[in-house]
């Protein structure tokens, strides 16, 4: 009798032991199905925009990383909100919604406005996100203008509950979306090779 008892109370510390073990591993599951669940919804809204500029003799965008961080930051602001007609792809322009905190927004994703000015940012409201019904937000609504638009060259998405963000880059200094240091290094770059320049020049004259 001792001796079950004994049994059965190594058993119940054993799974006391094993019980945070699972619960990471079951919260690690749900997250990946999330995350998986969003990347599909981000990757088909971009076969989706490249199909339909393609069929504008476009060039396809690209994915660009940095879009992407402030395309989440921009979606989390919105996943709380609910669809209306007058939000989204639906709002009347002049009167999107101004972020007080957008300079920490840009700043989580070590961007600033100088480098972000040119870009164009499309939010976009779908319940349950129907991929079909998210596509047309963007390519038979307003924001079809900059999708048609040749001077954009690539693209950020991601998605939070019913919303949807897309962003779009230029490749111009103000639309790039280049981090601030990365910014940085080019002009430091694009003055080294001037000066190697005027130093050839002069050699030459000598």
């Amino acid at each position: 009798m001792a001796a079950s008892a004994s049994s059965s109370s190594s058993s119940s510390s054993a799974l006391r032991r094993l019980l945070p073990a699972l619960l990471l591993a079951a919260l690690s599951i749900l997250s990946s199905s999330r995350l998986a669940k969003c990347d599909g919804e981000d990757d088909n809204l971009l076969q989706g925009i490249n199909g339909y500029r393609t069929s504008l003799n476009l060039t396809a965008l690209t994915k660009n990383d940095n879009a992407e961080c402030l395309a989440k930051e921009i979606a989390d602001q919105f996943k709380n909100k609910p669809c209306t007609n007058t939000t989204g792809a639906d709002t009347v322009p002049g009167t999107e919604p101004q972020f007080s905190n957008f300079p920490t927004l840009l700043a989580n994703c070590h961007l600033n406005v100088s480098v972000t000015r040119d870009g164009a940012i499309m939010p976009a409201c779908v319940p349950n996100l129907v991929s079909s019904l998210v596509l047309t937000n963007f390519t038979q609504s307003q924001y079809s203008g900059n999708l048609n638009d040749s001077k954009y060259t690539g693209i950020g998405i991601s998605s939070e509950n019913d919303w949807m963000v897309v962003i779009l880059t230029t490749n111009t200094p103000e639309g790039t979306y280049l981090t601030v240091k990365s910014a940085g290094l080019i002009l430091k770059g694009s003055f080294i090779y001037q000066l190697l320049f005027l130093l050839i020049g002069f050699v030459l004259l000598l």
